[in-house]
């Protein structure tokens, strides 16, 4: 008997772990009108711009906008921390081993340090919002040797 009362106890208990969490975060709100983003050109990127929402993708996690310089052409490379991608504007086409072309509205993600290529195809720019799990960073991968 006092086994199933510890059972209930512990199964009880694991039901209002996510009762308890939720609770923490009710109340919350973040808001980024257009008009209030804080764009700011990204080191040794030309025509490559961010504007966080919330966090600093240059310590860790964060969520952000950026924006690619229309025909922006980002050679081979990967990223340190995984992270998920919208595009909000323009058409982005992304190669890791083929092409996907991907207009606004589409979604993409890396996990792993993904080795890929980005283009921008739009003469006007491209804009993506990233949910990044840690650092954001370019990291160009070397060319093979010949």
């Amino acid at each position: 008997m006092l086994k199933i009362i510890a059972v209930a106890g512990l199964v009880g208990a694991a039901l209002l772990v996510p009762l308890a969490a939720g609770a923490k975060d009710s109340g919350k709100a973040v808001f980024a009108p257009a008009a209030d983003l804080k764009w700011s050109d990204v080191p040794n990127r030309p025509g490559f711009q961010v504007a966080p929402v919330q966090g600093d993708p240059s310590k860790g996690a964060a969520r952000f906008f950026a924006k690619l310089a229309g025909n922006a052409d980002v050679p081979l490379h990967h990223h340190t921390a995984d992270h998920h991608v919208t595009v909000v504007s323009g058409t982005m086409v992304i190669n890791d081993g083929q092409d996907h072309t991907l207009p606004a509205g589409s979604f993409f993600a890396f996990t792993g340090k993904r080795p890929h290529t980005t283009k921008c195809t739009d003469a006007a720019g491209c804009t993506v919002f990233i949910d990044s799990k840690g650092k954001w960073d370019i990291v160009e991968e070397k060319a093979a040797k010949k």
